[in-house]
């Protein structure tokens, strides 16, 4: 076990970066970590069924990507639309931020908006004269690493087939190679987490103890928390979706979740080694940038050395890696 941040780190040649989808979703290739005997086998996703067993539940975030990356009519600022506090209200990321003064005003579609709040941690509160409508101007916002701006294609590949609720700024990847078909074939449930920009930001400090994470909002329903305490296998499809569960996941033994209501709210757990898991028994991931809280969150569930090996072969195998590429099964 380690604490260093440095320790979560790993080499990965920038071509295995994976900066456009495969043609078919399900498609990707799939590493397999069987924790108890340490085994690493190299399948495809289409053999994920052959994995369940029966009373498995797969659980997925609903969550859907909205276009939430936004340019002033001149072109001069840059707005990255975190909250949507009410239709006339955003709470933003701003580009350049020396700019957006309090005060400072902008147009968006001949809009005109203010910023009303500079926040201690550099966000923006914007209010609009009226609504502004998010879907007619703006982008969504691809990771960094892809390297490009969104394309046609991204407005359905960048999307779930499940995608419903509306919020995210990036999307659930775990959940991108699953189709129609497959899901109709596997027992699953849904969750809500609207997935934030936190998701990019590295950890910058050198021990994990002292990284603040982010806040992201999450709604589970009661039939799904039902079914979560039904089953004899949990298995969480994404970090987010492990993030939910562990947040809201009961200390008893004998009972996962003991709630009985629907659970709204919002989690800022941070999960890394050592963790005992109370709700997830398997997981499906992509694979992680390096140094991030999702590898480290990969490493509470499979072990760092396994984790970090598991990668060494992936790189070694030439897997396509990040929102875009192979994935993970962890059982």
């Amino acid at each position: 076990m380690s604490l260093l941040t440095k320790d979560y780190d790993y080499h990965l040649p920038e071509k295995l970066i994976a900066s456009r989808p495969l043609p078919d979703r399900s498609a990707s290739r799939m590493l397999v970590i069987h924790r108890n005997s340490g085994r690493i086998e190299h399948r495809m996703f289409s053999d994920f069924e052959t994995y369940l067993q029966p009373d498995d539940l797969l659980v997925l975030n609903n969550t859907r990507v909205i276009p939430a990356r936004v340019f002033s009519d001149d072109g001069k600022i840059e707005l990255l639309c975190l909250d949507q506090l009410s239709q006339t209200l955003w709470r933003c990321l701003t580009k350049p931020g020396k700019r957006m003064k309090l005060g400072r005003t902008l147009s968006v579609g001949n809009i005109q908006g203010s910023v009303t709040e500079v926040f201690e941690n550099g966000d923006r509160l914007i209010e609009w004269q009226q609504p502004v409508d998010i879907h007619q101007h703006g982008h969504l916002a691809l990771p960094h690493y892809m390297g490009r701006d969104d394309e046609a294609m991204d407005q359905e590949r960048y999307q779930t087939v499940f995608a419903k609720e509306e919020g995210a700024i990036a999307a659930p990847t775990a959940g991108l190679h699953f189709t129609p078909e497959i899901l109709a074939r596997v027992p699953h449930d849904f969750i809500t987490l609207h997935v934030g920009v936190g998701t990019f930001r590295p950890v910058s400090v050198d021990h994990i103890g002292e990284h603040v994470m982010h806040s992201e909002k999450y709604h589970v329903t009661k039939e799904t928390i039902r079914n979560i305490n039904l089953a004899k296998r949990t298995i969480a499809v994404g970090t987010t979706v492990t993030r939910v569960l562990e947040s809201i996941a009961d200390t008893s033994p004998d009972i996962r979740i003991s709630k009985v209501g629907p659970l709204s709210g919002e989690t800022n757990i941070f999960i890394h080694p050592p963790y005992q898991f109370k709700a997830v028994d398997a997981l499906l991931t992509n694979f992680h940038l390096p140094k991030s809280t999702l590898i480290m969150l990969v490493s509470a569930i499979a072990g760092r050395e396994l984790t970090l090996e598991a990668y060494r072969q992936a790189v070694a195998e030439n897997y396509r890696f990040y929102s875009y590429g192979d994935c993970m099964l962890i059982l």
